[in-house]
């Protein structure tokens, strides 16, 4: 059955020809599907393998797929991606808002700033998640564009702290003269 189907010409559905058609001529969808349907018009038109994936820059692989997919699942299947299956995420929304709260209060008794495995560290010591990676906090902080290692971007109420310098030193001590007159 597979010689027989790789040299006869792909026959589509007059649905499937129409529905071809508008895809291609409306251009609202992905340069992928595009692809897709052209491949499959010009295998319907009885080009070859090879004289298709050259026509539309893809690969003769990728013909021979789209090919083998619109016979056997339908054009849907053929022109479109199946899902693929992701890595859950590692964090609830509950345990992410509660490090991003830790990351804004003070850092623990002994440390000047958060750093990324300090946070680590501490949620899993907190009880805010059972176990976490560097990597995840460091993209957590990245999708809420926190910088903790940099104190002026996370807003603390602290007394008795000196005034920084706009370069990130702290400002020494400012002394005044007593002025007599």
């Amino acid at each position: 059955m597979r010689t027989h189907a790789r040299n006869q010409r792909l026959k589509l559905k007059q649905a499937d020809r129409a529905a071809l058609e508008a895809l291609t001529h409306r251009g609202r969808e992905s340069v992928r599907v595009l692809r897709r349907a052209r491949a499959l018009q010009l295998l319907s038109e009885g080009w070859t393998v090879v004289g298709v994936a050259e026509a539309v820059g893809v690969t003769q692989t990728t013909v021979r797929t789209v090919r083998r997919r619109y016979l056997e699942e339908g054009l849907g299947a053929a022109l479109h991606e199946r899902p693929r299956p992701g890595a859950a995420r590692l964090l609830t929304e509950t345990q992410a808002s509660g490090v991003v709260a830790m990351v804004c209060s003070p850092p623990p008794e002994g440390r000047a700033r958060w750093t990324v495995r300090l946070i680590a560290q501490e949620a899993v010591r907190r009880g805010l998640v059972a176990k976490v990676g560097r990597e995840t906090v460091r993209e957590l902080l990245l999708r809420h564009d926190l910088k903790p290692w940099r104190e002026k971007n996370v807003v603390r109420a602290r007394t008795g702290c000196p005034p920084h310098r706009t370069h990130g030193g702290r400002a020494g001590v400012v002394l005044t003269a007593a002025v007599s007159g």
